[in-house]
């Protein structure tokens, strides 16, 4: 398999055993949408809480350029750490939810 293969496998995996935990508020389902022909892979609530709408963008990863950009993470998980235990090197991982000045220093990659 190759490389992009395999990180889209690695990002699909991450974002479908996250849609199986339905959010605990409201009537509320998890969404996940894939693009392969773009690369970019979101997670999504979707539903109502009482009279509130919710809509909220949970996970965004890009791939871009061969390395994968964590976009969004709304979540306590460390998605970093679980694509590097998937087996995608960290200089393949960018934070994008840091700002680029502070890329060097977190360990993955800058862009």
């Amino acid at each position: 398999m190759d490389r992009l293969e395999h990180y889209r496998q690695c990002i699909q995996k991450l974002l479908i055993e996250d849609s199986k935990i339905a959010p605990i508020n409201g009537e509320i389902e998890v969404e996940t949408i894939f693009d392969r022909e773009n690369d970019r892979y979101l997670a999504i609530d979707l539903g109502w809480d009482g009279h509130r709408r919710v809509y909220n963008c949970v996970f965004h990863l890009d791939i871009k350029n061969g390395k994968i950009w964590i976009q969004r993470n709304q979540t306590d998980r460390q998605i970093a750490d679980e694509l590097v235990e998937m087996g995608v090197p960290k200089e393949d991982i960018v934070l994008g939810i840091q700002p680029p000045y502070a890329r060097e220093y977190t360990g993955f990659g800058v862009a």
